[in-house]
C-alpha cells in the first residue's frame, strides 16, 4: 500500500522541514520529493504536512505516519536481505559525541546489529572536534558529531539551538565573571560559549573543564557554574538559564553524519548505519523535553 521511496523520502522531509534539504539529501529533483509526499498523502488519504512558502510542519496524522513509515522500512530492508541473501560483513569503526550515546542512539546502534550481526562494530566516544580530526586521520569510517552552521561537512541529520543550561536555582551574579563548565579544546560548544561572552565583552572564568559529559553535567548539578548545551538534549536536574540573566545568544549547532575515506571494506556498512541514523534522527535528540524558562515551554529545536 505504501511505496517505500516514497516513505524514505517522507522521513527526509519530516527529518529537515524542507523539501530543498530533502531533495538535496536524496539526491533528488525537488518536483520528484513534492511528487512522492502527494502520492504518500494519497494513499493514506491524510494531509501529512502544513507548508506554505514559509515553513513546514508535520501534521498529528504525519507524526502518526513517522512510526509507521520507520516500522515498514525496517521490514521491507530485513525482507530484501533475506531473499536476495545480501548480508554486510566487514569492520566499521564509528565514532560519536558523547551527547548522542547518551540519548537514543544506543537503540539505533541495537537495531542495527540485529539486522547486520556480521558487521563488527567498533564504537568511539569522544568530543566533536576529536572526532573530525580522527577522520581526517584516516582513523574513522563514520562520525556523528556536531559542526559550526558554517561548516560545510557532513550530511544534516538536525540542527538544534545552542542554550545556557545550569542548576534550577543557580543564577550567574551579573557583577562577577561568568562561571563556565566546559569541554577541554577542541570542543565546540566550548568555542561557541567563549566566542559568545567575548562578543558581548562579558568576563568569565572557567570552573570546570572535563572530557566526559557526565562530569560537566555532575558540576552543574551542583551549582558551580553554567554551560552551553542543545536545547533538545537537555540532561536531567538541569534547566534553561533564563534570559533575564542577561547572558549572550549562542547561536545555532548543525548535528551531522560525515563519512571518511571510503574503505571498500566498510563502505556498505557505513552505508547501512548512515541511513538508521538518518531514519532515527528526529528521535535522537527527544530524550529530555526541552524545559521551560520565563514562559511557556519552548517547541523542539
Amino acid at each position: 500500500m505504501y511505496d517505500p521511496s516514497q516513505l524514505r523520502t517522507f522521513l527526509a522531509v519530516a527529518q529537515t522541514l524542507s523539501f530543498t534539504q530533502a531533495a538535496r539529501r536524496l539526491g533528488l529533483r525537488q518536483s520528484t520529493v513534492s511528487q512522492h509526499v502527494r502520492r504518500l498523502e494519497d494513499a493514506a488519504g491524510r494531509t501529512l504536512f502544513h507548508r506554505d512558502t514559509h515553513s513546514v510542519e508535520l501534521t498529528e496524522d504525519g507524526e502518526a505516519m513517522l512510526g509507521f513509515a520507520r516500522r515498514i522500512l525496517d521490514v521491507h530492508e530485513q525482507a530484501t536481505a533475506f531473499f536476495t541473501g545480501t548480508r554486510l560483513r566487514g569492520r566499521l569503526r564509528f565514532g560519536a559525541s558523547e551527547d548522542f550515546v547518551l540519548t537514543r542512539l544506543p537503540e539505533i546502534l541495537e537495531g542495527f546489529r540485529s539486522d547486520h550481526p556480521e558487521v563488527d562494530l567498533e564504537l568511539t566516544v569522544e568530543l566533536s572536534g576529536t572526532l573530525h580530526e580522527k577522520l581526517t586521520a584516516g582513523e574513522l569510517d563514520l562520525v556523528l558529531a556536531k559542526r559550526r552552521p558554517e561548516d560545510p561537512r557532513g550530511e544534516l541529520v538536525w540542527h538544534d539551538e545552542l542554550v545556557w543550561i545550569g542548576a534550577e536555582r543557580f543564577r550567574p551574579d551579573a557583577e562577577r565573571p561568568v562561571p563556565l563548565i566546559v569541554f577541554p579544546p577542541p570542543g565546540i560548544t566550548r568555542a561557541l560559549a567563549l566566542e559568545a561572552l567575548e562578543r558581548q565583552g562579558r568576563a568569565w572564568r572557567i570552573v570546570c573543564t572535563s572530557g566526559s559529559l557526565s562530569g560537566l553535567i555532575a558540576a552543574a548539578r551542583a551549582g558551580l557554574g553554567v554551560m552551553a548545551h542543545s536545547r533538545g538534549l537537555i540532561p536531567p536536574g538541569l534547566v534553561r538559564v533564563p534570559d533575564r540573566a542577561g547572558l549572550p545568544e549562542l547561536g545555532r549547532v548543525d548535528f551531522v553524519l560525515v563519512h571518511g575515506r571510503r574503505r571498500p571494506s566498510a563502505r556498505g556498512a557505513a552505508d547501512a548505519l548512515a541511513a538508521a541514523v538518518l531514519a532515527g534522527g528526529d528521535r535522537l535528540h527527544r530524550r529530555a523535553a526541552p524545559v521551560h524558562h520565563d514562559g511557556p515551554r519552548p517547541a523542539d529545536g
